[in-house]
C-alpha cells in the first residue's frame, strides 16, 4: 500500500495498478464487441503515463488545438477532434493534428471543409448530431437539454447529407449506465436511422462509465453488438474520459490549522477545491475521504463533539472553498494527511492557480512500488501564467 506521508503534500498520485486494471476491461470491451474505445482528453491527460496507455488503445480524442497536439506529439497518434467552434487561424494545425474532424453545426461544416479539401491531409470529418433527449439530471452537464449549444437536430438536416460528411458524433452522458445508452440509443435511432446508410462512422462519445463497480459490462457489450448487427458498415467509436481514470488515485493534502466558529470545526488544508477539486463545488458533490465518513448535513449540528465531525477548508481566499462534513474516528491534527479518493479524473484537467495557491504535485506510483513524482509546481509557474 503507498504510504501517504512518503509523497509529496499536495500531491495528485496515479496508481498504475488501477489504471491497467481500467485499461484491461476497457480493451476486452471493444475486442467483445468490435469496437473501438478511445481516451478523452478531456477528463484524463496525464501525458507521463501515455506508454502505458499505448499496450490498450491507440487513439484518443481532442476538443481543442492543444489537446489535438497532446495526442499528435506525445500519444503519438493523431486525434479525434470535435470543438463547438473551430477558428481559421488553429484549423490547419488541427487538421495536422487530426485523424477525424467533428462540426458542431453545418454553418461551420461548409466553412472550413473545403480547407479540408484543398489540405494534403486525410481527414475524416463527422457532424455532431442531437438526439433532444438525455437522462443527465445535472443540467450544467447536460449537452441536450433546451435551448443547448451543442449539435444539430435532425430536422435541421437535409435528406441526403452534404458530400464530405462521413460520421456523426452523439454526445449525451455522463457517468452514466449502460441501461441508460441503451435507452439514449434508441432516441439516436429514432431521429437519424434515416442517414445511418450515408456514414461511414459513428461517435457515441463519453459518460459510459463501464469501470465503475455496479455498471453491467456484459450489458453493454450486447447492446453494442446488437447496434453493429443492424448496422454492419459503421465503425462505432466511444470516448469516454472518466472509465479510464476512474477510481486511480487520490489526492493526498495536509491539515494546516483548524478552527472553529459557531460549533463547527474546520480543518484547513493545503489544498482548495476551488483551484484542486473544481467538480466537487461545481457539480456538486462530497468526495470520499479515506478514513472518514461522509456526514448528512441534517445530522452534523446534532453530532456531539465526541464523534470528532470536521468541515474541511481549502487554502483560498473564496468563502465558499470548503465541502462538508465529515466524521472521523479520531481528534485531527495539524500536519496530519488527509486523503481524497479518486481525484485522477476531471481535476488535474480541471485545476487553476486562482489567488496563487501552491499547486499539487503529480506523481505515479508505479507496479514496482516506485513512486516517480512526474511534476512539481512553484513560484514561476504561476508567474507565467499572469504575464
Amino acid at each position: 500500500m503507498l504510504d501517504i506521508y512518503s509523497v509529496p503534500s499536495p500531491c495528485y498520485v496515479m496508481e498504475e495498478d488501477l489504471l491497467r486494471k481500467n485499461l484491461s476491461l476497457i480493451k476486452h470491451v471493444a475486442e467483445e464487441a468490435g469496437v473501438e474505445i478511445i481516451l478523452a482528453f478531456k477528463a484524463f491527460a496525464m501525458w507521463k503515463s501515455f506508454p502505458i496507455f499505448r499496450e490498450y488503445i491507440q487513439h484518443t480524442t481532442a476538443s481543442s488545438l492543444y489537446e489535438a497536439k497532446l495526442a499528435f506529439l506525445e500519444f503519438g497518434s493523431k486525434a479525434h477532434t470535435y470543438s463547438p467552434a473551430y477558428t481559421e487561424i488553429e484549423f490547419d494545425e488541427i487538421m495536422h493534428c487530426s485523424s477525424h474532424i467533428t462540426f458542431n453545426s453545418l454553418g461551420q461544416f461548409h466553412r472550413f471543409y473545403p480547407m479540408v479539401q484543398a489540405s494534403k491531409e486525410p481527414v475524416s470529418c463527422g457532424l455532431r448530431v442531437n438526439p433532444e433527449y438525455s437522462e443527465v439530471e445535472v443540467e450544467l452537464y447536460n449537452p441536450c437539454a433546451p435551448g443547448s449549444r451543442f449539435g444539430v437536430t435532425a430536422d435541421q438536416l437535409p435528406d441526403q447529407l452534404p458530400e464530405g460528411i462521413d460520421g456523426f458524433h452523439c454526445h449525451c452522458l455522463c457517468e452514466s449506465s449502460s441501461f441508460e445508452f441503451e435507452r439514449t440509443l434508441a432516441q439516436f435511432e429514432e431521429r437519424f436511422g434515416y442517414w445511418l446508410p450515408q456514414l461511414k462512422w459513428v461517435n457515441f462519445g463519453g459518460g459510459h462509465l463501464m469501470t465503475r463497480k455496479d455498471y453491467n459490462v456484459e450489458h453493454l457489450i450486447y447492446i453494442l453488438k446488437s447496434f453493429k448487427s443492424l448496422y454492419p458498415h459503421l465503425k462505432i467509436i466511444l470516448e469516454p474520459g472518466s472509465a479510464f481514470a476512474w477510481q486511480t488515485g487520490p489526492l493526498v493534502s495536509t491539515i494546516v490549522d483548524i478552527v472553529e466558529n459557531h460549533g463547527i470545526r474546520t480543518a484547513i488544508l493545503n489544498v482548495s477545491f476551488t483551484c484542486h477539486m473544481p467538480d466537487c463545488l461545481e457539480m456538486p458533490y462530497q468526495p470520499a475521504v479515506r478514513g472518514a465518513e461522509t456526514m448528512p448535513a441534517e445530522e452534523v449540528k446534532t453530532a456531539p463533539r465526541s464523534e470528532h465531525v470536521y468541515r474541511l477548508g481549502g487554502n483560498s481566499c473564496l468563502s465558499g472553498d470548503y465541502m462538508g462534513s465529515w466524521k472521523f474516528d479520531h481528534e485531527l491534527q495539524i500536519g496530519e494527511r488527509i486523503v481524497f479518493e479518486d481525484m485522477i479524473h476531471y481535476t488535474m484537467v480541471k485545476t487553476t492557480m486562482f489567488n496563487g495557491i501552491h499547486h499539487p504535485s503529480i506523481a505515479i506510483w508505479h507496479s514496482d512500488g516506485q513512486l516517480e513524482v512526474c511534476r512539481t509546481f512553484g513560484y514561476e509557474d504561476y508567474r507565467d501564467r499572469m504575464s
